[in-house]
Formats: C-alpha cells, sequence, structure tokens
C-alpha cells in the first residue's frame, strides 16, 4: 500500500492513498460472502447462490460499496501510521478509483493535531499567595460541620423560612393548561437553593402548614422547553410540612459525636491542621496551574475547532456524571435552571480551548524534555489503583487493557512529570497588592 501526506493549510491535509488490487479482490471475497446470504436468487436457498451468477445477476458494482466499507477503514489506519500523523477530526474521504482487478485509490483531507512552537518555559516566575490558615477560618469549618450535621424537626406553628425544608404539593399549567414536568406530590424544597424556578420559593416562604397558594412565575426566556421559554405559569400550592434545622451546640459533646476527640478544642486544633494541609494542596494546584498558563501563553499554536468541541464534549460528559453520583442527571439540571444543552456549551467553550491549549504545549514539553514513563512507574500508578479501590493490581491492570486505557493512564503519568518539571524550574514571588485607590476603582466598575 502507498500513502503520501501533503499539508495544504495550518493543521489541514489531504492524505493520497493506493491500495494494490489483490486486497481489492479480498474485500469483494468478503462483501460477497456477507451479501449472498441476504439475496434471493430462484432456484437457490440464501446463502447457496454461486458466486459466477450472483455477478452475472446483479452485476459485481453491486458488492462495491460493502466491500469499500471494509477495506476503507483498514486501510486508512494503516496511512495514518505510514504517514505518522495524529488526525483530529473525521476525514473527508473522496474514492477515486474502486473496481475488481484495479487499484483501490482515495483522498481524505484530514485535521491534524496542531505543531506547537514552544516560548520560555524554564525560569518562570508566578505570583502565587502562600495562605495562612486563621482562627476565623477554623471557626467557619466548625460552623459549616455544625450545619452538616444538624437534624431536620418539623415546625409545628409558624411560618416558612429561608432554609427550612417545605415539604409541597405543587401543580403547575400555562394559560390553564397543565404542561409536562410541571406537578409534583410530597416534594421537598429546601427554600433558598434557588433550585427552582426563579421567584418560585420566595413565595413559598411565609406559608404555614395546610396552606394553599398560586405562585405565579415567568419561565426564563433561555428556558429549555421552548414551548414555556418566557411564559407566564401558575403553580397551585399546598403545604404539607415545615421542617427547620436545628443545629447541635458545639461543644465537647459534639466534638466527641462527630470526631475522635474528647474535647472540642482538641478537634479545634485538628481542624486546623486538616485545613493546613488543604491550603497546602491548593497552593501546590495553583502554582502548578499557573505555571502551566504561563508556559502556554508564552508558546505558539493554533488549536483546531474540531478539539475543542471534542474537548467540550468531554466536559458535559463529566458534568452529566458529577449530577448522577449526586442523584441528578443533566436533564433535570437543565430543567431546574432553566438552560440549554447549546448554552453548557457556549459555557464551557473557553475553558475547553484553554485545556486543549495546556496539553498541547505540555505535550511539547514532554518532548522537548526526553520525558518517559517506566514500566515501575506504570505499576506504581496501578497499585495505587488498587488500593483506592479495594481490588487487585491484576484485576486493575485487565479492565485498563481491556478498554483500552492503559496508554491513558501511562500518558497522564507523563504529563504530570511534566508539570513537575515545570514546577521545579520556577520561582514563586508573593503577588503585589494593588493600591487602595485601584482596588476602590475596579470594585465600583464592577
Amino acid at each position: 500500500m502507498k500513502a503520501t501526506w501533503e499539508k495544504i493549510e495550518k493543521n489541514l491535509g489531504v492524505l493520497e492513498v493506493e491500495v494494490g488490487a489483490d486486497r481489492v479482490t479480498e474485500a469483494l471475497d468478503k462483501a460477497f460472502n456477507k451479501v449472498v446470504k441476504q439475496a434471493n436468487v430462484p432456484g437457490f436457498r440464501k446463502g447457496k447462490v454461486p458466486r459466477p451468477i450472483f455477478e452475472a445477476r446483479f452485476g459485481v458494482e453491486s458488492l462495491y460499496q460493502e466491500a469499500i466499507d471494509i477495506l476503507l477503514p483498514e486501510a486508512y489506519t494503516e496511512a495514518i501510521d505510514q504517514t505518522d500523523i495524529f488526525p483530529v477530526d473525521r476525514p473527508d474521504v473522496d474514492i477515486e478509483q474502486f473496481a475488481k482487478g484495479q487499484a483501490f485509490k482515495f483522498k481524505a483531507k484530514v485535521t491534524v493535531k496542531p505543531e506547537v512552537k514552544l516560548g520560555d518555559y524554564k525560569g518562570i516566575e508566578v505570583a502565587v499567595a502562600k495562605g495562612e490558615v486563621t482562627e476565623q477560618e477554623v471557626t467557619e469549618e466548625l460552623e459549616r460541620l455544625q450545619q452538616r450535621h444538624a437534624e431536620l424537626t418539623v415546625v409545628d406553628e409558624g411560618a416558612a423560612q429561608n432554609g427550612d425544608v417545605a415539604v409541597i404539593d405543587f401543580d403547575g399549567s400555562v394559560d390553564g393548561v397543565p404542561f409536562e414536568g410541571g406537578q409534583a406530590e410530597g416534594y421537598s424544597l429546601e427554600l433558598g437553593s434557588n433550585t427552582f424556578i426563579p421567584g418560585f420559593e420566595e413565595q413559598v416562604v411565609g406559608l404555614s402548614t395546610g396552606d394553599f397558594k398560586d405562585v405565579e412565575v415567568t419561565f426564563p426566556e433561555s428556558y429549555h422547553a421552548a414551548e414555556l421559554a418566557g411564559k407566564q405559569a401558575v403553580f397551585k400550592v399546598k403545604v404539607h410540612e415545615i421542617k427547620r434545622k436545628q443545629l447541635p451546640e458545639l461543644d465537647d459533646e459534639f466534638a466527641k459525636d462527630v470526631s475522635e476527640f474528647d474535647t472540642l478544642e482538641e478537634y479545634k486544633a485538628d481542624l486546623k491542621t486538616q485545613l493546613e494541609s488543604r491550603k497546602a494542596d491548593e497552593f501546590k494546584g495553583a502554582q502548578e496551574n499557573a505555571v502551566v498558563e504561563k508556559v502556554a501563553e508564552n508558546a505558539e499554536v493554533d488549536i483546531p475547532s474540531a478539539m475543542v468541541d471534542s474537548e467540550v464534549q468531554n466536559m458535559m460528559r463529566d458534568f452529566d456524571n458529577r449530577l448522577r453520583n449526586q442523584g441528578m442527571n443533566l436533564e433535570m439540571f437543565l430543567s431546574f435552571s432553566g438552560q440549554t444543552q447549546a448554552d453548557l456549551r457556549a459555557q464551557m467553550q473557553e475553558d475547553a480551548s484553554k485545556r486543549v491549549r495546556n496539553n498541547l504545549v505540555l505535550e511539547a514539553v514532554g518532548k522537548a524534555e526526553n520525558i518517559e514513563v517506566s514500566d515501575e512507574e506504570v505499576n506504581q500508578e496501578l497499585e495505587k489503583m488498587a488500593e483506592s479501590y479495594k481490588r487487585p493490581v491484576e484485576e486493575i491492570r485487565g479492565i485498563l487493557e481491556g478498554n483500552g486505557s492503559l496508554d491513558s493512564l501511562r500518558d497522564e503519568v507523563k504529563l504530570r512529570k511534566t508539570i513537575d518539571v515545570l514546577v521545579e524550574n520556577s520561582t514563586v514571588v508573593e503577588p503585589v497588592e494593588a493600591p487602595a485607590e485601584e482596588a476602590a476603582a475596579e470594585s465600583a466598575e464592577k
């Protein structure tokens, strides 16, 4: 097989491929063996029609498309390997020649991974603040834990307040006509959580158990259901129950209940240690991000839109998975937030472009520094995963090999090693605080 690659502009090029007539014959044979199983020819059972009779009746050309479907993917993959290119989008294929006894010729316009021209990537100086843990932060963390361990108790008398959970029935309609998803019974709604249509929760505040109310709201113009966008709706709401958080006392008993410590002071000291560790991790992450951003800014690279679109798709999938882990899904989130998938994609576009750029630049740095990943390093990563998932190492390896993710794991380790090299060759300075007048001006602009 012959394959040539010619770049025509930026990251776009033409791949010309010629496959020998012998492989065309093999593909036609495979195509016949598949098609003949469905061929209806009087006097013959399906799958038993002799080849000469089949071709005389239907023509050998009837096998061409099936043969192309068999041969083209194989030839395209081989051509990519032969020309050492890295496609990042589906090719635009033009079949130039395919016939029995002749070579198979085709051209493919292919968008490939862009070349990166590195700028300065060593000796980078970044401004990152080293945060110190304050007593106020320890207090705030303690209060968050207090909220987390609060108990919901039924409010027998009095009106619902922000922070309460109202158990309600609601029946929504637009112009008197009920709409899909607008009805529920015994729904627990945390007031002030902003999970419902804007204006809904505010109108439930102040209601008491047993109250009825017509809640009037207007769907956002960007609401995902076009037939409801911008429409006024009325929800007939009945309050069944109101629950309020009862916070535990912050004392030694609280410390014993939620930790291994006997006194609140001991627990606060441990919380401070945890916060210091967390801030150290945050500082390390901020330093890494700042260095990578600076190195990426110093590089020159023209990113194909296909790579950004692919990254957006990955981000959408990850977001959906996170929602599912929280007992929700993407469709429910869009319904509650009044957004569309197009809205979300647009919001992710800039971040996706930055991720693609950073990864391309890091890959180029890795090549420039000859960074490699040993089998031992991969094994160490597998051992960490096995410990995390409480599964045997070989089982984890088998799963990754089975779904083709072992190379991705190796790439991830290489990426981390590359970032380590950049950080080791960088300098951290304290951020310079803006003068009070400048800070006030910026605040006023916002």
